[in-house]
């Protein structure tokens, strides 16, 4: 596909954690906790506030149609500032500082002054009802043209447990905000930007790792089509799917806005009370609920089904806006019968308000009058939309397991931010500014393995990016064969935990310890990961060094070999010496890795050659 002529846009907004001590606004640890670990809730409903420009934030106001009971958790790692029941402290410097130095990283001018704003968030995930973020630097480059448009420090969300609860202990912790500008043009270079940017803030050895520290939200538009910004994407290799099918979606609704004027379709007001209809219902939907309601959409018949991305279709959009008013979705006549809705029902239902062949209904149920109206309402939007001169609307999704997404909510506007009065702002002189120092980049720290070490070079660039390399630094440091430790650490250490082996339990002193014994000749290298073994099942080094690598002499070592080799004998004879390999891996298991590989190969050729010779005389 030809993205550049379909006229695709595309940025994307890095959200990364940064391993600080402290949060952002307060002194409590940036430790993520269990959720059964917590030691008190509370409960709170928020509101939209009117900003300065004296409008409601129309993000915000979608929001409120459904009125929600917010439930947080708190530990005794949280604190009154999390609760929003105590100012926040001045801003925490080491985590500007961090910010500083990203900054310079990408060639940026920084702020005279940090001010911090205040972002209205009433999802829940806030409880003060508001995010505060603060813009730090400006105008950056990026190694391909494209440019860094402004780096922002803010405070995570906390983060949900399920519905409408939360957990306080991640909120607060410090988050750098880096925003593209609308340079990218490909779904590829998306994934190529989101990648070197993720490279870049590892190289500071500042920020937190694994899953759920870093969040990608991708800005996407076609011609024609309308800006999108899709949240959430966790997993870097889906970048580019997800930014394929917004393409794909944003096409298939141009295509059926243009079908529906084609069918001169139409959309009418305010539905009908199905209620009655539905009295004796097999629907278990249906069946509970209080209140009924249904649409006809002229002209909208077999387009509600289609599918505009995989595993979503047109009826998803229309249902996701309903949802806003907390109904559990819609039905439709494009996918009824079905649901113990019957043939007989959807026949009745149809003749009861006059729809057409051509026509879609749809079915709303509620628990009230107003939940019902509500999210009718909804449905009547979104199918507007469907038909008007701009069918994309632009808004936030969030994005799905698969990489399809789902409507969350309008696009914040101007209304969003207003100024946070209880935190003052932050000078940046020109000394701050020229006293901040720039890292090695993790590629570049690759190269350098690779040309000092002789570290291959896909290696080299996982152990520049592994949370292991300031180990690694030590190993070497300490006399280790670089290329020994790197292995155990990036192969050995992996293929210990796929098989399940709790590798966390292998300190750092046991990690260099064994290496010092392979290096000392106490141990063979072939014994590391039984050592690691023996270590992660609660033995001390010590112990496990003595257990798993016990001395082997060459006298002990050529009567087990020639043990082996005579039980083996057909096998010999058979396979001459490609018998060697095989057989290596007989001999290694039968002295646990006591003894050297090249020892053991040289006396088990030595002895399999005699073998065969003898064979021959």
């Amino acid at each position: 596909m030809d993205y550049k002529t379909l006229g695709l846009v595309a940025g994307i907004e890095i959200h990364q954690q940064l391993d600080t001590a402290e949060k952002l606004f307060c002194h409590c640890p940036t430790t993520l906790r269990e959720i059964p670990e917590h030691n008190g809730e509370f409960f709170r409903y928020l509101r939209a506030t009117v900003s300065e420009m004296g409008g409601i934030d129309r993000a915000a106001l979608e929001e409120m149609k459904d009125h929600r009971k917010f439930q947080y958790y708190t530990y005794d790692t949280t604190c009154l500032v999390e609760n929003d029941e105590e100012p926040p402290a001045p801003i925490n410097d080491e985590a500007l500082a961090i910010c500083l130095t990203i900054g310079k990283m990408f060639g940026m001018t920084p702020v005279p002054q940090v001010h911090i704003m205040r972002k209205l968030v009433i999802d829940g995930s806030n409880t003060s009802g508001f995010q505060r973020t603060a813009l730090v630097a400006f105008n950056g480059a990026l190694p391909d043209g494209g440019q860094i448009e402004t780096i922002c420090l803010e405070e995570e969300a906390a983060q949900r447990v399920k519905d409408e609860v939360f957990s306080l202990d991640r909120l607060g912790i410090p988050l750098i905000e880096i925003t593209t500008s609308p340079c990218l043009h490909t779904p590829e270079d998306v994934q190529k930007v989101a990648e070197y940017i993720g490279m870049v803030l590892r190289s500071t050895g500042t920020v937190k790792r694994g899953l759920g520290t870093i969040r990608q939200d991708v800005n996407i538009s076609i011609a024609n089509g309308a800006r999108v910004e899709i949240k959430g994407v966790q997993e870097l290799d889906l970048i580019a799917e997800v930014v394929r099918r917004e393409v794909q979606r944003q096409q298939n609704l141009l295509a059926i806005r243009d079908e529906l004027r084609s069918r001169g379709a139409s959309v009418s007001h305010g539905g009908e009370d199905v209620t009655d209809l539905f009295r004796n219902t097999k629907s278990a939907v249906l069946k509970k609920a209080k209140k009924i309601r249904a649409l006809s959409l002229k002209g909208f018949a077999g387009l509600i089904g289609r599918e505009i991305q995989p595993e979503r279709r047109l009826g998803s959009e229309m249902s996701d806006y309903a949802k806003k008013c907390g109904v559990g979705g819609i039905f439709h006549t494009d996918e009824l019968p079905a649901y113990g809705v019957t043939e007989e029902e959807v026949a009745d239902l149809r003749s009861h308000i006059s729809a057409e062949e051509h026509d879609c209904v749809i079915l709303v149920s509620g628990a009230n009058e107003k939940q019902a109206m509500c999210a009718i309402a909804q449905v009547i939007l979104r199918a507007k939309i469907a038909i008007s001169d701009k069918p994309v609307p632009e808004e936030t999704r969030k994005m799905l397991e698969t990489g399809s997404t789902a409507y969350m909510r309008p696009l914040p506007g101007a209304e969003r931010m207003y100024p946070e009065t209880d935190v003052l702002p932050v000078l940046i002189d020109d000394a701050r500014w020229a006293s901040v120092t720039v890292p090695e980049l993790l590629t570049a720290k690759a190269e350098r393995f690779v040309q000092a070490f002789a570290i291959e070079r896909n290696y080299a660039l996982q152990l520049a990016a592994s949370e292991k390399l300031p180990l690694f630094d030590r190993a070497v440091q300490e006399g280790i064969k670089p290329k020994l430790a790197a292995f155990t650490l990036l192969s050995t250490i992996t293929e210990l935990r796929r098989d399940g082996v709790d590798t966390r339990k292998i300190t750092d002193a046991a990690y260099l310890g064994t290496l010092h014994a392979v290096d000392k000749g106490q141990a063979a290298k072939e014994a590391i990961p039984e050592i690691f073994r023996s270590i992660a099942a609660g033995n001390s080094f010590e112990e496990a060094l003595r257990k798993i690598a016990p001395s082997v002499s060459r006298e002990e070592l050529e009567t087990i070999v020639r043990k082996i080799i005579a039980e083996r004998s057909d096998f010999i004879a058979q396979k001459g010496k490609a018998a060697l390999g095989p057989l290596m891996g007989v001999v290694m298991a039968e002295v646990r890795g006591s003894v050297d590989g090249k020892i053991v190969s040289e006396i088990l050729k030595k002895e399999i050659d005699a073998a065969t010779s003898s064979k021959v005389t």
